[in-house]
């Protein structure tokens, strides 16, 4: 496989998803599979603060890569907003019940007080309501 990156550099990361990171990127092989090494430096500013980390993505997980510097990635996550991890669940319902003693609903579009006659072509083709 043909690198693209000969030497690592530091760079914007766009994830599919929605994510994004930056740092120190290089492209590395596990298991005989290509992934990208992202190396997030250690940073506190602003609202921001990242604890230094390493992650690795599959090629598909990528939507661009942007090559820049280390100013401009550190530039980068400084403004970055973070959320902490949070769990997604259903509210609680009331089980759906059955009601076996309601009466069918008769419809009455017209508004004639009996219920529908079928459709208006119904005596044109021979069908009796």
């Amino acid at each position: 496989m043909t690198k693209i990156f000969d030497e690592p550099t530091w760079a914007i990361v766009e994830l599919f998803g929605h994510g994004i990171t930056a740092g120190f990127i290089q492209e590395v092989t596990i298991a005989g599979t290509e992934f990208l090494r992202v190396d997030v430096p250690h940073i506190i500013g602003g609202n921001t603060k990242f604890a230094g980390v390493t992650k690795f993505y599959g090629g598909g997980a990528i939507y661009a890569i942007t090559p820049s510097d280390e100013d401009s990635v550190r530039h980068a996550l400084g403004h970055m907003e973070t959320r902490p991890v949070s769990k997604w669940t259903i509210p609680d319902k009331p089980a759906l019940t059955a009601n076996v003693n309601r009466e069918p609903r008769l419809v009455d579009p017209d508004g004639d007080g009996y219920p529908d006659e079928g459709p208006p072509y119904a005596e044109e083709i021979g069908i009796d309501f």
